[in-house]
């Protein structure tokens, strides 16, 4: 498609690929920013452009009280996988019994001794 001369700019508008001229677009249509600030109208740009489902997990997640949240449920579910290993650990029999072992020390010694368990039973 050839162009004319005395085409106007305005009709390659899509083409621009700038990242300060969009930037500027977005700030003139009140869009520049993720997080309104304060007072500002939070569904300022949502007429414009619908959220997509991603977007909205993002943003939800992206607040203090989730993140908040999140860590004290990653505290609990850590804390009751440590006391899981302490309590299969409890049950392995080691020389010294007070041994220190690591969480892959552990599983690996319970696999060996189910293993010799059945080995026992097997005879």
């Amino acid at each position: 498609m050839m162009l004319s001369p005395d085409q106007a700019e305005a009709d390659l508008s899509w083409t621009q690929s700038d990242p300060e001229t969009i930037l500027n677009g977005l700030k003139s249509a009140g869009c520049a920013s993720d997080e309104p600030a304060e007072g500002e109208d939070r569904t300022k740009c949502k007429a414009e452009q619908p959220l997509s489902r991603e977007e909205k997990r993002r943003r939800r997640r992206a607040t203090a009280k989730y993140r908040s949240a999140h860590a004290t449920r990653e505290r609990i579910r850590v804390e009751a996988f440590n006391v899981a290993f302490a309590e299969l650990r409890k049950l392995l029999p080691t020389l010294p019994p007070d041994k220190k072992l690591s969480k892959i020390e552990i599983l690996r010694l319970a696999i060996c001794y189910i293993s010799y368990l059945n080995h026992v039973l097997d005879v």
